[in-house]
């Protein structure tokens, strides 16, 4: 949602043409479907806007209007894919996501629309923009990512592998090109990309801004922020990048690497070194739980929770307690107690309560949605879980490895799949 956010900020650069209103025509024909020329010109100057705002020269208006509806047509397509398969975006989670942006902007809904509306922004249009970036996250969700399995021998062999290729600078920023081909490529179509990815390399190696190339050149998803794939780790990027990169120092770019979605070309914008050890704090406490049903009200469990502090403050032993009256069948065989837990293993409202306590205290009753607790904090410690974490975030690289190869295989077999016509003769 990241260039939701910086939306208003950039709107602010965009002039409105209100004196003369053209007659708007089809520029393209997607199945069933039609893109306007007003989308067109609505899109083109949003992504000028974007790439002003991180001070990308302006690619030539031709080749830059070229990309921006492929990139329509891209779109189109997805959202005829979620209308089959019946995604939809209620407008009560429509009005949470703007909320949310509008509250990252520091304004709340009324003042954050009077800011898109002053700039010159339909308040309505930039709604039903959401909606439709909601659906396309949906859809490659269901599409994509809930077809990705890592397995434990995965999470391992890249763990193996990143501990070999650990050095000094073990993390890359890249920027990124895509001249991507067709699923079925025929000779010809491959020769013509290669020879297009040669000119591209010369022209980047000649001093072209890549950033500027990638807005006009790139089919990857990340064209209009310059290709940027931000910082990785060694054993995060690509498989097919890996031995290329690290033989590269920064700013070096590479030579077009093929791969089934066309060519890629990479250029190493910074390096750094290593991550330290991971240390969290844990906290081990112990609890009674007392469940609200037909019988027992949310009353009746306070005051039960009450009766049972008036006991221990009285010198009752907490675990003898828990033994006899928690709800919570397995802490209550050992006391209450939950072992060391480590941030975000508990619900929310049980945390906040026990982050307040010092160690031996015990708080007031409180309620999450298992019922009502009283927790004493029995100690603290700082945990290295560095083993853990690094699997953990093994799991994460090796989705998000697989969610941009598969999506790219998708996005072009969705696209090879369609009839699409562009009608641009007169718009250039």
């Amino acid at each position: 949602m990241r260039s939701f956010i910086l939306l208003a900020g950039l709107l602010a650069a965009l002039s409105v043409q209100a004196a003369v209103v053209p007659v708007d025509r089809i520029v393209a024909v997607v199945n069933d479907d039609v893109i306007m020329k007003s989308e067109l010109e609505t899109r083109l100057r949003t992504i000028k806007g974007q790439l002003q705002q991180r001070n990308t020269p302006l690619p030539p208006e031709a080749d830059l209007r070229k990309q921006v509806l492929e990139r329509l047509v891209l779109n189109q397509l997805q959202l005829q894919a979620a209308t089959r398969l019946g995604i939809r975006v209620s407008d009560q989670r429509l009005n949470a996501s703007i909320a949310r942006i509008a509250s990252q902007n520091r304004l709340n809904i009324a003042d954050f629309r009077r800011t898109l509306e002053r700039d010159g922004f339909d308040f309505d249009v930039f709604r039903e923009d959401i909606r439709r970036e909601m659906i396309i996250s949906q859809l490659v969700q269901r599409a994509v990512k809930q077809r990705i399995n890592i397995t434990e021998q995965e999470v391992s062999n890249f763990l193996a592998t990143n501990q070999q290729q650990s050095s000094a600078a073990d993390e890359y920023r890249l920027s990124h090109i895509l001249i991507s081909l067709p699923e079925a490529a025929s000779a010809e179509q491959v020769e013509a990309a290669q020879r297009k990815a040669d000119a591209t390399v010369a022209k980047l190696r000649a001093g072209a801004d890549f950033s500027q190339v990638a807005a006009t050149s790139s089919a990857g998803q990340q064209a209009f922020e310059g290709g940027d794939l931000g910082w990785r780790k060694v054993a995060q990027l690509p498989s097919l990048f890996t031995d290329i990169v690290t033989g590269m120092g920064k700013g070096d770019i590479s030579d077009p690497i093929r791969s089934p979605s066309g060519f890629h070309i990479v250029q190493v914008a910074d390096v750094r070194g290593q991550e330290q050890r991971h240390v969290t704090r844990q906290s081990l406490a112990r609890h009674i739980l007392i469940r609200t049903d037909e019988l027992t009200s949310d009353a009746d469990a306070r005051n039960r929770l009450t009766q049972l502090l008036i006991r221990l403050e009285g010198g009752e032993d907490f675990a003898t307690l828990a033994r006899a009256h928690s709800d919570d069948p397995g802490s209550a065989a050992n006391g209450g107690e939950l072992g060391w837990t480590s941030p975000g293993a508990l619900v929310p409202q049980f945390e906040d309560a026990m982050n307040k306590l010092e160690p031996g205290q015990i708080s007031q009753p409180f309620q999450s949605p298992f019922g009502w607790h009283i927790v004493q904090l029995m100690d603290r410690r700082a945990h290295d879980d560095t083993d853990q974490f690094m699997k953990n975030k093994a799991r994460e690289f090796l989705t998000e490895r697989k969610v941009e190869e598969e999506t790219e295989t998708w996005l072009r077999r969705l696209r090879d799949e369609a009839y699409v016509e562009y009608r641009l003769e007169d718009n250039f």
